[in-house]
């Protein structure tokens, strides 16, 4: 796409509602994913369900959130 026709359409994206915005940029981000695999939702699932189990029996290791951050954030600063 042309750098004006970009520019454009950018410039005509930011004046939509919010909630425009955010479903067009899903829209965006989900047309560049492959096709789905048929075995993730099931392998989430599963694991979602273990972490839960974990949490309820006392196994799991929680944080709160400004640890998170920081993690996250020394993470980024190593890439």
């Amino acid at each position: 796409m042309a750098g004006t026709a970009l520019e454009k359409v950018r410039s005509e994206a930011l004046r939509l509602p919010e909630s425009d915005r955010a479903e067009l940029a899903h829209s965006l981000v989900v047309s560049l994913d492959g096709p789905a695999d048929a075995d993730v939702e099931p392998a989430w699932d599963a694991e979602i369900l273990r972490r839960l189990a974990e949490i309820d029996a006392g196994t799991a290791e929680l944080i709160d959130r400004e640890e998170l951050r920081r993690r996250m954030r020394a993470r980024m600063s190593r890439a």
